[in-house]
């Protein structure tokens, strides 16, 4: 693998799926995990096996499908979940065990009543434990945004004598900085012995909307993987966005990172995600929202009917959508009005659009948007009828 590439880890189908109310069947995660192969994510986490007999029947389902990613199954740091996840990865052509514990303060006192000593013991036996099933095994440390630096170097210290061949740094909570979040990327590589052996990976929440600016961070610092679902979902505020990450590599090439991804299924994958979950994308969403690339005001309108990159630093087309979309509103001008009512057939001279224009602005007051049958209206009224041969 390129030293230059970051991994893409797609958790849609774990940490994705525990919104509430967007539960999947088996056969809609076999739908979406094929979807995912294709899409070129390099891991799938399919799941939580022991967490239930149909998560696990998942689980090992999509083992037997999919062609290309690793397949891997999450578990806490106990015995029993990671003999479970070994069951159902068995028919994987690469299973991954994903098992780890919490190591910030709040959770070694108040979630385990336990010491710095104890959990990394425990950890320790996990890993070696899920070695015995699988040689790829990648340990998190819960709550490693809010895990004193130092303290955490020795964790994945640990994990690598154990045998971890990933290292997940979460922020759990969402709660970093990008500046310190990458720090903190940063400061593993400097101090941690035999970090180059493993890959650093990062699982960012968005509590704070932060998810993605961390995850670039901490990539820009030396992580070499992204977990992340399609259109950001997951637990509370959501996860790092998959699309998002994807494109501002691609976007930035000074970055020197990339990706496996094929761009142009972003906009088809997430329509999938979103129907399946009956989760609605947000318009406004980057990348793959409903408005991402749409124009409504005048001044921007103009510009990318001129030219597209006046106002859009993403081809559609590069992301699976046809082309821009230029809304007609109140706030739009003459060269959007024209440029419409060219592609319904109008073709308009200089004084014909100045008449049809006044018409034009009528409408927009009274509606939130002027669409094609509102075009053929205003001219009627304003006896237009020049048509394009």
């Amino acid at each position: 693998m390129s030293n230059n590439k970051v991994q893409i880890f797609d958790t849609t189908l774990r940490d994705g799926e525990q919104v509430p109310g967007c539960k999947l069947n088996t056969q809609q995660k076999l739908v979406i995990a094929e979807q995912l192969d294709l899409l070129g994510v390099d891991i799938i986490e399919a799941g939580f096996p022991v967490s239930s007999p149909g998560d696990f029947t998942s689980v090992s389902e999509i083992a037997k499908i999919v062609k290309n990613a690793t397949v891997c199954g999450l578990t806490r740091a106990v015995e029993k979940d990671i003999k479970v996840a070994a069951e159902a990865l068995s028919y994987a052509k690469r299973p991954r065990i994903h098992t780890g514990i919490g190591t910030s303060e709040s959770h070694i006192k108040y979630k385990f009543n336990s010491t710095q000593d104890k959990v990394i013991e425990k950890g320790v036996a996990a890993v070696k434990y899920a070695k015995s099933f699988v040689e790829d095994v990648e340990f998190f440390a819960e709550d490693a945004g809010r895990t004193d630096n130092e303290f955490l170097a020795r964790v994945c210290e640990a994990m690598i004598k154990a045998g971890a061949t990933v290292l997940n740094i979460p922020d759990t909570t969402g709660y970093c900085l990008p500046e310190e979040y990458g720090a903190k990327i940063k400061y593993l590589k400097e101090n941690v012995k035999g970090i180059d052996n493993v890959i650093i990976s990062c699982h960012c929440h968005n509590d704070l909307g932060l998810a993605t600016a961390n995850s670039i961070a901490g990539a820009i610092n030396g992580a070499r993987q992204i977990e992340c679902t399609i259109n950001g979902i997951g637990e509370r505020a959501g996860n790092t966005s998959l699309e998002e990450v994807v494109m501002i590599m691609k976007q930035h090439p000074y970055l020197n990172l990339n990706t496996d991804i094929d761009s142009k299924l972003l906009y088809s994958t997430s329509q999938m995600v979103s129907d399946h979950m009956g989760m609605m994308v947000q318009p406004n969403k980057a990348i793959v929202g409903a408005n991402a690339f749409a124009h409504s005001s005048g001044i921007h309108q103009d510009g990318v009917i001129k030219n597209r990159e006046t106002y859009e630093i993403i081809d559609p087309e590069e992301v699976g959508v046809t082309e821009s979309a230029i809304v007609l509103t109140a706030r739009s001008g003459r060269a959007a009005l024209a440029y419409r009512a060219k592609k319904v057939g109008y073709e308009l001279s200089k004084l014909q659009l100045d008449d049809v224009y006044s018409e034009f602005l009528k409408f927009a007051d009274r509606k939130k948007e002027v669409i094609d049958e509102d075009i053929h209206q205003i001219m009627k009224n304003t006896n237009v009828a020049t048509v394009v041969a």
